[in-house]
């Protein structure tokens, strides 16, 4: 019996060690955060127009420590959390009356891209006028933001099922609400989740309309203030923490989509 001699693949002259994906990803934040710090301490950068990474991080602390951002952020999340749970409802609703029925898109949908062409920022004037100048219109307008992607996404992704599908759950005996729950939602739900990460990042940005709206509390709220003092620390500070509730609710949309949408093969890069 000859020999079997073991197969190992020789590494190729010159090539070096993969550099860790980690690593990768923080250089380029990293190396941003030494510039501005090098500037501010020499004077590039005065601290009226920008304050430096340190002045800012000093001015996370005082306001972590004596309660007003945590408590600012509360209120910021709340308004949100509300916003987006009417507004998904609605444009989710909206979705399924269209989607699964011709006589629903007869209906809805000319009506529904209609008002999406409508800048939803426009609206605090009539929004203020109908509902006064409490939580009321800064919900509204986040929900008015948020409701358009989670419909047209739902709306396309039930649209988007594949019709064989559909006849071979006939073949197999679905009735017709037995499709829709076997086949055509399960087959919606990739849109489902894309509309929610749209909605989501819109809803941050609806959140900072909404907050000048006559605010007494949030994160507009301190930044409005802010503003009046010219500390640009603390908007920097707001900024910073908008766009960590804006990757920490995305994070939770990627979390559910690889929870619901395991079924799914998908391409994650080379």
């Amino acid at each position: 019996m000859p020999d079997v001699e073991s197969l190992v693949p020789l590494r190729r002259p010159g090539r070096r060690t993969a550099v860790p994906r980690w690593l990768r990803r923080t250089a380029g934040p990293l190396l941003l955060l030494l510039v501005w710090q090098v500037t501010s301490a020499t004077g590039v950068l005065a601290p009226e127009v920008l304050a430096s990474p340190g002045t800012i991080a000093r001015s996370a602390a005082g306001l972590v420590a004596d309660g007003t951002l945590p408590t600012a952020m509360g209120v910021s999340l709340r308004r949100v959390a509300a916003g987006l749970l009417i507004g998904g409802s609605v444009g989710t609703a909206l979705a399924l009356v269209s989607g699964l029925s011709r006589l629903g898109e007869d209906l809805v949908d000319a009506t529904v891209q209609m008002l999406r062409t409508v800048p939803w920022v426009g609206l605090i004037p009539l929004l203020i006028i109908w509902l006064g100048i409490g939580e009321a219109p800064k919900v509204a307008l986040i929900a008015l933001g948020t409701a358009f992607h989670l419909y047209l996404n739902v709306y396309a992704g039930i649209r988007g099922v594949d019709a064989q599908l559909v006849e071979a759950g006939q073949s197999l005996g679905l009735g017709r609400w037995g499709l829709v729950r076997h086949v055509v939602l399960p087959g919606a739900l990739p849109g489902a989740m894309t509309g929610l990460r749209y909605a989501l990042a819109t809803a941050w940005l609806a959140l900072v309309f909404g907050e000048s709206i006559n605010a007494d509390a949030g994160i507009g709220f301190l930044m409005n203030q802010a503003r009046e003092f010219f500390r640009t620390d603390v908007i920097v500070v707001c900024l910073v923490v908008y766009a960590f509730l804006g990757l920490l609710a995305d994070a939770v949309v990627r979390t559910l989509e690889r929870l619901l949408l395991q079924w799914r093969p998908t391409f994650t890069g080379q």
